[in-house]
């Protein structure tokens, strides 16, 4: 008796969940009789299988007491007076040049900030070439008074070589008296 309680239970949430899932299927409320069923559908149980509980929908053919579909109607359109229609054009003209107007500002800003993008790139650029070109002045200043200073060295060491040979010559032509001591 157990068992066929639970069996019972579990045929019962099966139904009510195939009811939510036909329910899907039909927009509008459908009348649904006691055992869970609607009246234009009958639900058959087959046989449980190895994966589950199996059902068969049979569709009942629609009763001609049934409600036909309803169309929507659309609504009734008024009629459109010739001032009413200059002034939709005239607001519709005002708000293209509105837009209109807003596209050129935009753009306009654009170009503005390319300009002044471009202007401080060029800036920034001669700057660098002014830097650039003062450091290789103060290099190529600095280069020549090394080698002026290395010249004027290697003249000096000239100069002082030159005496030395002058002197050198000098004593040999005078005569060398030795004094040795007995």
């Amino acid at each position: 008796m157990a068992k066929t309680a639970i069996a019972y239970k579990e045929k019962m949430k099966e139904l009510s969940m195939l009811s939510l899932i036909c329910s899907c299927f039909h927009s509008e409320p459908r009348n649904i009789n006691a055992c869970g069923g609607y009246d234009d559908m009958e639900v058959k149980p087959i046989n449980k299988r190895a994966s589950g509980q199996a059902f068969e929908l049979i569709l009942k053919p629609p009763s001609p007491v049934s409600e036909a579909p309803r169309t929507l109607a659309s609504p009734r359109k008024k009629d459109v007076s010739l001032e009413e229609i200059q002034a939709k054009l005239e607001a519709a003209e005002e708000r293209r040049k509105v837009q209109e107007a807003q596209i050129l500002k935009q753009l306009a800003e654009k170009r503005e900030h390319e300009r002044e993008v471009l202007q401080k790139a060029l800036e920034e650029n001669n700057n660098f070439s002014k830097m650039a070109e003062e450091k290789l002045i103060l290099k190529m200043e600095q280069i020549k008074e090394n080698r002026e200073a290395y010249l004027a060295s290697l003249m000096e060491r000239l100069q002082e070589k030159e005496r030395h040979a002058e002197e050198v010559r000098r004593n040999r032509k005078t005569p060398r008296t030795f004094w040795l001591k007995t």
